[in-house]
């Protein structure tokens, strides 16, 4: 199921807005630390913490309307921005700091965005994307994968990366036979949108990959970060980070950085608000799905086009390593946010928001629309279509 935040009146909004800096922190670490909180105080710890980002943008002059989309997704809107960005592949290079092309909603193949969280994280961090693609007319949906956001489902309990992502494939089952949307994935949550690109390859219209794990046919999402973190075997052997959810005499269950490394790997370039608004949101990291090796077909898989944003001061995944990830499993097209950390959506909202209108206006090349099946979808993009 995908949950979301309910949404608040703006009084409470300015109510929640009022607790003291000591008091929100406080709670942030009796969530880690101290005694278990009961669900309805994680939730309301989710609300206040929204509640005073959405604050700052009305303070800072935004404008800003809420609903809830009827599968309990999260949605917002507030005003559109755009910065630089460059792509490659079989895209032409943007201009820097051009403003975006007018979208053309007629002419999009869907308007239905899901946005797929990364480890720790959950629909929460999409507020600011949201707001931005529901001004433009999109359909944003942002869902809770397992044991995410204000899903309360233990994180030492999931075992699989089907478990983890369960929440995607329950959505894209219950989409019509004749709907397809965009999936954007950010950090692990690249391997959830692998692996619904496996399983529903014709509800997918693109694949977006935001500094994420766009991983090989056998690789593990860990694999990505192997480089920045060390080799599975040792970084199991000797990590502080693992957490032990069935005992110290059973194998690691997840992960959990300390505040300062949350801050260094994913929050380098995020404003303050933000790094408060994750501090009591973010959960710990089921660690067997980042674990798991995928299984991904051509026919399936390899069917959907692929796009991948790069962050060029993310320090969780280094440019590096983002290179190395596109070198060996080449998207459709590759975008860059200049000034970006791990987290674009809180660095660099505006330049986020222009890339994923300019991929949603990207059309199906005349090969790939006449192709009735992923089999022959994927023959004719090896065979190399004309661009459109």
């Amino acid at each position: 199921m995908g949950n979301a935040f309910a949404c608040m009146p703006r009084k409470e909004q300015r109510g929640a807005a009022a607790v003291s800096r000591s008091k929100r922190m406080g709670s942030a670490r009796s969530a880690r630390g101290g005694p278990k909180l009961t669900p309805a105080e994680e939730e309301l710890l989710h609300r206040q913490a929204l509640a005073m980002a959405i604050h700052q943008h009305l303070d800072a002059g935004g404008s800003m309307s809420r609903r809830i989309d009827a599968g309990a997704s999260l949605s917002r809107r507030m005003a559109p921005g755009s910065t630089s960005s460059r792509r490659r592949g079989d895209l032409p290079d943007s201009v820097t700091n051009a403003k975006p092309a007018p979208i053309v909603l007629e002419n999009l193949e869907t308007k239905k965005i899901v946005l797929v969280h990364g480890e720790g994280f959950g629909a929460w961090c999409w507020y600011k994307t949201i707001s931005h693609l529901e001004e433009a007319g999109l359909d944003p949906v942002a869902l809770d994968l397992t044991g995410s956001g204000i899903d309360h489902t233990d994180t030492n309990s999931i075992a699989t990366l089907a478990d983890y992502s369960k929440p995607l494939i329950d959505y894209l089952d219950r989409l019509p036979e004749d709907e397809k949307v965009i999936l954007v994935g950010h950090s692990c949550g690249g391997a959830s949108v692998s692996y619904a690109l496996e399983q529903y390859p014709r509800k997918i219209s693109k694949a977006v990959f935001l500094t994420a794990t766009m991983v090989k046919d056998g690789q593990r999402p860990f694999d990505v970060f192997s480089e920045e973190l060390r080799s599975a075997d040792v970084f199991l052997q000797e990590s502080q980070f693992l957490v032990y959810g069935n005992g110290k005499d059973k194998p690691p269950t997840g992960l959990m950085f300390d505040k300062q490394q949350i801050k260094g790997l994913y929050f380098n370039q995020t404003p303050s608000k933000d790094m408060a608004l994750a501090a009591v949101s973010m959960r710990p990291i089921p660690l067997a799905p980042i674990m798991e090796k995928l299984s991904l077909t051509p026919e399936n898989y390899g069917s959907v086009r692929r796009y991948f944003i790069q962050a060029l001061d993310d320090h969780m995944l280094s440019p590096d390593a983002q290179e190395k990830l596109v070198r060996e499993n080449p998207p459709d097209g590759i975008f860059k946010i200049k000034g970006g950390d791990h987290c674009p959506f809180f660095s660099k909202p505006q330049s986020l928001n222009k890339i994923l209108l300019e991929i949603a206006q990207i059309q199906a090349p005349a090969a790939l629309l006449k192709a009735s099946s992923p089999e022959e979808t994927a023959a004719a993009m090896v065979t190399g279509p004309a661009k459109s």
